[in-house]
């Protein structure tokens, strides 16, 4: 039996989601075969509740003391979205102690958590992507001076951070300004992006048994402007189709385009791209290295519509990091 550590928390707004992910991996995991160990990290705080007992981690080498017994793991399970473990900083503490995880490594993970320098890279693979701006707290322009070179409708967002916090989306030129002020309370960059009209679909890639599969392409459809935090997260205000309905030959394509970007981007384990689809063309909008895996989340959706289980799909993912 394997003593998997299972990381959930952080220190971004996506805490209780990734909490939420965590939960369900330690529910789902396969007993026969892992021993699962929900570790909740929150800044200092790294613990390990065992029933009424709360077990703080030993960070010199990550383990955990029960009684006299020293608990030592054999791989992380990591479901820490936002940072720590979405930005590279956990992966390079597990890469010093030789503790295999479950995510992409620290420079894909650095990279592609950047969202404007992912676009950049995912941009020069030859995938298109929106007109944007790339923001810095140090050197705030104006709203005026970036409609000089964008137009709108556009996104304001966060340039590090997942599950649209602090995302905006819009249409006048007096709702710039705030919106630019909303996201850099979330982040010390940002990035402005022109609109793109089309449907939002979304492809999981993962690395299992000698091969790299491409997940059912997903359509999701937001009953809100568009697919925030809230819609993400609250039911009946987002609907997510598996498949998406769409033809084959556009289903091989976002297949295609995702399982390149995997192995360009160097990506290890679950990752989803997300993409606007106009008709003809898929513009890539990001990809999640660490994506959600709570009972609300897309990625197990599309794990079930391709025939596994949730408990293979985290067998499927253990296998490849031992």
């Amino acid at each position: 039996m394997l003593n998997i550590a299972i990381v959930a928390g952080g220190d971004s707004g996506e805490y209780g989601i990734s909490i939420g992910s965590g939960r369900q991996v330690e529910k789902n995991i396969d007993r026969s075969k892992f021993v699962p160990y929900l570790i909740e990290i929150r800044g200092e705080r790294w613990v390990c509740r065992q029933g009424r007992q709360v077990l703080h981690v030993d960070r010199n080498d990550f383990s955990l003391r029960v009684g006299t017994k020293k608990i030592r793991f054999d791989a992380v399970f990591n479901a820490i979205h936002g940072t720590p473990g979405e930005n590279g900083i956990l992966q390079g503490y597990f890469d010093l102690l030789n503790i295999p995880y479950t995510s992409c490594d620290v420079m894909t993970s650095a990279l592609t958590f950047n969202k404007a320098y992912c676009k950049a890279v995912v941009a020069s693979c030859g995938v298109p992507v929106a007109r944007s701006l790339h923001l810095f707290a140090r050197n705030r322009p104006s709203a005026a001076r970036v409609l000089d070179t964008l137009t709108l409708p556009c996104f304001v967002k966060p340039n590090n951070g997942g599950s649209s916090v602090g995302m905006s989306k819009v249409k006048r030129r007096k709702d710039l300004g705030p919106a630019l002020v909303r996201a850099f309370a979330e982040d010390d960059e940002i990035l402005v992006e022109e609109f793109i009209p089309g449907r939002e679909l979304t492809c999981g890639v993962i690395r299992t048994r000698g091969g790299v599969v491409a997940l059912p392409v997903t359509e999701v459809i937001s009953k809100k402007e568009f697919f925030d935090y809230e819609a993400k997260y609250t039911d009946g205000l987002a609907e997510e189709v598996v498949p998406a309905e769409i033809s084959e030959e556009a289903s091989i394509r976002c297949k295609t385009i995702s399982v390149m970007l995997y192995e360009k981007l160097n990506c290890r384990g679950v990752v989803r791209f997300d993409y606007i689809f106009d008709g003809e063309t898929f513009c890539f909008l990001e990809v999640n290295t660490v994506p959600g895996l709570s009972e609300a989340s897309i990625v197990p959706k599309m794990a079930r519509a391709h025939g596994w289980t949730f408990t293979e799909l985290i067998t499927r993912l253990l296998e490849e990091t031992l």
